[in-house]
């Protein structure tokens, strides 16, 4: 059997973006199935099924070059009049927007796929993600999200495949963020000393790791909502209980709360040094233990608890001995894996991760 023809159209080109429309067009002509016929910005919009885009030196003009306007709706309509037994069409969503995943039920219930590194619908309000699934069972277009958790790093897959298998999830836990991964594996190294955190953190901002304002990483947002993401996989085959949304995730916060609401991240950075010592006590307290800090997020699916935060892991462990830089480490424990769990690590940020994630995604459509 010959392999369907798949139509390919991208919203959002920014660095996750661009990485994966340059990956996707460095797969020689000759073997790919995929036509890439549709690109998105926030200002300019490109479609033509009878001539995709091939060149990765000049989609960005001819894009520039465009007289259209972003219209989802009439993209939408656009793509699912190409959807046929012998075609697919996949939808590459790169953005981080809610406007955009509140059209996943729309796409798929059109029999588009969907594929994103977007963690809004799938961490946010339960009703959408519902929905979500529903579209999928309806219309058999499928929705992937690997590069939702881990960016390029097979976590989500794994977990599908783990839970698809019969296998009972007991726990998941790991270090699920590459700033606070950077963050703890600087400040916290088993010993009772070591540089003052808020150094650490203006550091890891000079250097890119964290947002422009890093109270937006020290929240544990970006934790709570990589975790819904795993909760939702697991519980339809555990007593896990639905979460509403991310907010039902246990997260413990590392903003002081003197500093909730500092406006700007160099105010934010500046006020910080005031509360080293709180830090520092934290520290020299896990390494009386032989313990070290690390913010992690759990998955006790046995207990029924989400949870976000600062935990004590003895010197020995993997989240101690194994990461360096700004890695993401995930265990699995499972009934099969009860031994020794599963572990899935390495560069858990970065577009050229990501896009290979959002790449790897729409290979399974083939």
């Amino acid at each position: 059997m010959s392999t369907p023809k798949i139509y390919v159209a991208v919203v959002g080109v920014g660095l996750v973006g661009s990485e994966f429309i340059n990956q996707l067009l460095s797969i020689p002509p000759a073997t790919s199935p995929f036509h890439l016929i549709s690109l998105t910005s926030s200002t300019r919009a490109l479609f033509s099924h009878t001539s995709p885009i091939t060149s990765s030196s000049s989609w960005k003009a001819d894009l520039a070059a465009s007289a259209d306007r972003p219209d989802l709706s009439k993209l939408t309509k656009e793509l699912a009049a190409l959807v046929s037994p012998s075609q697919k069409v996949a939808l590459i969503d790169n953005t981080s927007s809610e406007d955009v995943a509140a059209l996943y039920p729309v796409w798929l219930g059109s029999g588009i796929n969907v594929i994103t590194p977007n963690k809004k619908a799938f961490s946010g309000d339960l009703a959408l993600y519902q929905s979500i699934i529903a579209a999928s069972s309806k219309s058999g277009a499928r929705f992937l999200n690997e590069a939702t958790v881990g960016a390029g790093l097979p976590v989500v897959g794994t977990l599908k495949d783990l839970v698809a298998t019969g296998d009972k999830i007991v726990k998941i836990e790991g270090v699920f963020s590459g700033t606070m991964s950077y963050i703890f594996n600087e400040f916290s190294t088993g010993a009772a000393d070591g540089p003052a955190f808020s150094s650490v953190v203006r550091i890891a901002r000079e250097k890119g790791y964290t947002e422009p304002h890093p109270a937006d990483d020290l929240n544990g947002f970006d934790v709570a909502r990589k975790l819904t993401i795993l909760a939702r996989t697991v519980t339809h085959s555990s007593p896990l209980p639905a979460l509403q949304s991310f907010a039902a995730v246990q997260t413990a916060s590392l903003i002081p709360p003197e500093l909730e609401g500092t406006p700007t991240g160099d105010a934010f950075v500046d006020g910080l040094p005031t509360f080293d010592g709180r830090f520092a006590q934290m520290r020299a307290d896990a390494s009386k233990e032989g313990q070290v800090l690390r913010f992690v997020g759990v998955v006790d699916v046995k207990n029924g608890q989400v949870r976000a935060g600062l935990e004590k892991y003895p010197v020995t462990h993997p989240f101690a001995t194994s990461l360096g830089g700004s890695d993401n480490i995930i265990m699995f424990h499972t009934e099969r894996y009860g031994a020794r769990p599963l572990i899935v690590q390495g560069a858990g940020a970065g577009a050229a991760v990501t896009a290979m994630g959002v790449l790897g995604d729409l290979l399974k459509l083939v």
